[in-house]
């Protein structure tokens, strides 16, 4: 069956849900009953998948939240390279949170918080979210290389990148942490703002 070039197959969108219910629900276990009391078995279970299923997709217990992160990158990734390569990158991050994608992962705030209060607690998942968070980094660069007209080997460029990442990791991290957590977007405005990465953008422009 053809395929619309850049669209995920009908089967890899299915794997992509998969792998975040398994990661909605360990969120959910490991927020009830803590990181170490929950089993592969205990998210298998309550996932409505076999073991073999759970590690068909996760190669340990603390793989299971990954795809949140690289799922929220594919969306900034791709709503990035769909803005005018001359809009300032603090309304570019904007739209990306306003598309129909981000809007559907934060529907549910109290579990958006959940998930991200999770993985910034617990050091083993924390590990991959630092790691995670280096491959972003390189899926920005040349996305933003072609905003800027700079080399994707630019030092500037991965910088930019490096910044841009920084800024919505501590926004959202923030913002799962506040008991009255305020606009998610307008949070991660502030971090841009904060970090003048339109004026990071202008220099790497040269």
């Amino acid at each position: 069956m053809t395929t619309v070039r850049g669209r995920p197959s009908l089967t890899e969108r299915r794997r992509q849900e998969t792998r975040m219910e398994i990661a909605e629900t360990a969120a959910a276990l490991f927020s009830e009953r803590g990181y170490e009391a929950t089993t592969v078995e205990d998210i298998a279970s309550a996932a409505g998948i076999s073991l073999r299923t759970f590690y068909r997709y996760c190669a340990a217990k603390e793989d299971a939240l990954t795809p949140v992160l690289t799922s929220s990158v594919g969306v900034l990734v791709e709503q990035l390279a769909g803005r005018p390569v001359d809009e300032p990158l603090t309304s570019a991050v904007r739209a990306a949170f306003d598309a129909p994608a981000s809007a559907r992962r934060l529907a549910d705030p109290d579990k958006a918080r959940r998930l991200i209060r999770v993985m910034s607690s617990v050091p083993a998942i924390r590990t991959r979210w630092l790691a995670a968070g280096r491959d972003m980094q390189d899926q920005l660069v040349p996305v933003l290389a072609a905003r800027t007209g700079a080399t994707e080997h630019s030092m500037e460029v991965r910088l930019l990148a490096c910044a841009l990442i920084d800024a919505l990791s501590v926004a959202m991290e923030h913002w799962a942490w506040q008991d009255e957590p305020g606009d998610v977007a307008e949070l991660t405005r502030r971090a841009l703002a904060y970090l003048r990465v339109d004026e990071l953008q202008a220099a790497a422009r040269g």
